[in-house]
């Protein structure tokens, strides 16, 4: 993704560059708590294939937003944790987060029925 010939006042396309994609958002929620080890992550990302795990884990490494640490023991043991850079992103995250906490239930219905086929449901402002 070409991020220098966007629109300079809004850096979306610059996060979405980062984040891309269903999972590393949920994986930097998780260490934004503290350092995991992969089979820590592989148990809190429900839903996650070992295989993407890995290919997200090296993207977020490689974009700077990770860092992996292995400890060259046996058996294997080997880390990861947000860097400061990447905690800048994991803080701009925690809004969307409480959003989807707020909103979890109207979502929830409103694709329930969408695949019902039905009209989605009026709701307040």
């Amino acid at each position: 993704m070409d991020v220098s010939a966007s629109d300079p006042d809004c850096g979306l396309d610059v996060a979405l560059a980062v984040l891309g994609g269903k999972w590393k958002p949920l994986i930097l929620y998780h260490l934004g708590h503290g350092p995991k080890r992969f089979g820590d992550l592989r148990r809190l990302v429900t839903g996650i294939s070992e295989k993407v795990l890995i290919q997200q884990l090296r993207e977020l490494v490689a974009s700077g937003v990770l860092v992996r640490h292995d400890y060259r023991e046996v058996p294997p043991k080997v880390d990861y944790t947000v860097t400061p850079f990447g905690q800048t992103l994991v803080d701009a995250l925690r809004p969307l987060c409480a959003w989807g906490t707020a909103h979890r239930l109207q979502v929830e219905a409103t694709l329930k029925n969408a695949a019902a086929g039905q009209a989605p449901a009026k709701t307040s402002p």
